[in-house]
Parts: structure tokens; C-alpha cells; sequence
């Protein structure tokens, strides 16, 4: 199994639009996004908002939920991540809508922009220049993204760099800035140590690629980091390896998703578990990290963990995201599935967009 990962030539056969390049741009994202809106600060945004809503959807919405993170429990204004067209009733001039599109043409972002706008809410859209999705913003403060070509699950950072910066416009997100600048070296480093040139008995995504293949995933994590790299995981199971997965909070999953442990697909279908942590989670959140372990263990469910390592919170959520992004790509390349279309997505676009017109 771990011969075709280590095939130099067969990983690029098999990815010809190049997926395992555009995971490996994450720390170039980070700085050009940097370099590009030295001037959020800047923005007249006023007081702080009441609340905070991103609205996006897919891979865009991803960055969403790297705020959510950052931002942690203590934040001091709610923020809702809002995947759906339109916004909830109670969204109004208080509060500040950021709508996040990487193409700028997606459908429901688009419609919560526009709804924004029509209640007077505070705004900014982020995505590509020129689009839709500026025009729905109707004259609010648009920061641009160049995502190079690139699918927007590959573009995480061009969108979640400028949210950031906003968050620590309003007092969210503080010394955001300073923690990305050393979260693009720590991608940086995750991607050389990730590359295809290196075997997988020293690559962890290739490892993690391996311990996946032939099971059904199973992806816990504590609120925060965890969490978040674990929905992550799951999305990019789906889209660069066409593989079902099963994503969970700890300690929810406690109440729910372990019984899975012993039922017929734990042999069957041959359960995989992938435990995701902060370096620094609460004793409480350990405890379920260990105890998942501990259930794994006794029902014959393979399990790994995974902790993020750096200086401060981004930069070990990032490191996170981009272990798990890699071994996706790999696990795809693994089983001989082409890592970048999305077929599946694209023709129901179309056919929605067929039956509105």
C-alpha cells in the first residue's frame, strides 16, 4: 500500500492538477494575504458589533470556523457561522455580517449579502475582485482575494487571513496579525515535511493517509481546535478522496456516536479513529481525548492522535489543517482517485441554477 506514496512519479500521474502544490501554498496564502490588506485596521467599522455573522458556504465557510476558533470561548460577541442564503431574522444594523465567497458568485453568500444590505447591516465581503459578490455589497468595504487558480478548500488562508485581520479590527481575534505571521512559517514547515519526496515512514499525512485506507473515518475533536480540524477532515475526506466520513465534538460524541463502537461496522466497515487536540486543552477535554482512546482500544477501532504544535493558537490550528489537508490528498492518490474535480457539486449547480431560471 505505502509503495504508490512513495512513488514520486505516481503521485504526479495521479494528481495532474497538481492538489498536493495548492495544500503546499498555505504559508504563501497567509503572507500575500498580509502584504494585501496591511489596511483592515483602517476600515471604518465603528463600535464593536453586537454580534458577529460570517456568511459562506463550503470551502469558503471554512474560514468561518478558523475564526470561531481563534476567537475561543471567552469572546466577547457571538459569532455565527451561516451557511444558508439569507440571514436570521434577528441580524440587523448592530451587527456585522462578513460575507466570504472565493469565486464571488455563490449563490446563498450572495443572498445574505444582499439581505445585509437591505437591512442596513454593517458589512464587508471578501473574495474575488470585480465579482457578484462585490456588487451585492452595494458599496461596503470589499477585500479582494487572488486565489490563483486555486479550489476554494485549497484556498483556506487567502479567505481566513483578511477575517481574521477584521476580527482583530473589532476586538476579537487580538494579535492576529503577529500569530499569522508565524503560522505561514509553521505551514511552511508542515508542507516540507509533508511533500511527496518524503517516504511515508517519515510522513505523518502519509502515515495518517495509510491508516485511513480501506476503513470508514471516524473524526473527534474538543470544541475549538479539535473540532474544527475535525469537520475540516471530514470535508476534505469528502471532496479530494470521494470518502464518507463521520465527524464529532468530544463530548457529544460521547453521547452518541461512540455506540458505533460496537455494532457490526466497527469490524465491517472497519471504523479508523482520528483524534485531534490543542497542545493546550483543559483537563476535562483531555480526559475525553483519553477516554476516546480508551473505548477505541477496547473495541478493536485503530486510533491515532493528533496535536498541533506552536507558539500560540493559530499557528496550531493551522499546523492541524495542514496535516490533515495533506493526508486527504494522499488518501485520494492512495486509493486512485483524482484529488481536484468535484464533479458531484458542479452538476448540482447547474441543475439548481437550471430549475431557478
Amino acid at each position: 500500500m505505502t509503495a504508490s506514496l512513495d512513488d514520486a512519479a505516481a503521485l504526479a500521474a495521479g494528481d495532474p492538477q497538481d492538489m498536493l502544490g495548492a495544500v503546499a501554498s498555505a504559508g504563501a496564502q497567509i503572507r500575500d494575504g498580509l502584504a494585501l490588506h496591511g489596511g483592515v485596521g483602517e476600515l471604518a467599522l465603528g463600535s464593536r458589533p453586537r454580534s458577529l455573522v460570517v456568511a459562506g458556504m463550503g470551502g469558503s465557510a471554512a474560514s468561518g470556523d478558523v475564526l470561531t476558533a481563534v476567537a475561543g470561548p471567552n469572546c466577547p460577541i457571538p459569532v455565527l457561522v451561516h451557511r444558508g442564503p439569507g440571514l436570521p431574522a434577528w441580524v440587523g444594523p448592530d451587527d456585522l455580517v462578513v460575507g466570504l465567497s472565493c469565486s464571488g458568485r455563490t449563490e446563498e453568500t450572495l443572498a445574505a449579502v444582499k439581505t445585509a444590505a437591505a437591512r442596513g447591516t454593517r458589512l464587508i465581503t471578501i473574495g474575488a475582485p470585480g465579482s457578484l459578490l462585490q456588487a451585492a455589497g452595494a458599496g461596503a468595504p470589499h477585500l479582494v482575494v487572488d486565489a490563483g487558480g486555486r479550489q476554494p478548500r485549497a484556498s483556506l488562508w487567502s479567505l481566513a487571513t483578511p477575517l481574521l485581520l477584521v476580527g482583530e479590527a473589532v476586538g476579537i481575534t487580538p494579535g492576529a496579525r503577529a500569530a499569522l505571521t508565524g503560522a505561514a512559517s509553521v505551514l511552511d514547515g508542515v508542507a516540507a515535511v509533508s511533500a511527496p519526496g518524503i517516504e511515508t515512514r517519515s510522513n505523518r499525512a502519509k502515515e495518517l493517509a495509510v491508516h485511513l485506507a480501506g476503513g470508514l473515518p471516524v473524526l473527534w475533536g474538543p470544541a475549538g481546535v479539535g473540532a474544527t480540524v475535525a469537520n475540516r477532515f471530514a470535508c476534505q475526506i469528502a471532496e479530494n478522496a470521494k470518502l464518507p466520513s463521520m465527524a464529532g465534538v468530544l463530548s457529544e460524541a460521547h453521547h452518541n456516536q461512540i455506540v458505533a463502537f460496537d455494532g457490526p461496522a466497527a469490524l465491517e466497515h472497519g471504523l479508523r479513529l482520528v483524534l485531534m487536540a490543542d497542545a493546550e486543552e483543559t483537563p476535562a477535554a483531555e480526559a475525553r481525548v483519553a477516554e476516546s482512546q480508551h473505548a477505541a482500544g477496547q473495541a478493536g477501532v485503530p486510533a491515532v492522535v493528533l496535536r498541533g504544535s506552536g507558539p500560540d493558537l493559530i499557528s496550531r490550528l493551522a499546523g492541524l489543517i495542514a496535516l490533515v489537508d495533506f493526508a486527504s490528498v494522499y488518501l485520494a492518490l492512495l486509493t486512485g482517485t483524482d484529488p481536484t474535480p468535484v464533479t458531484a457539486i458542479e452538476e448540482l449547480k447547474a441543475r439548481m441554477a437550471g430549475a431557478s431560471s
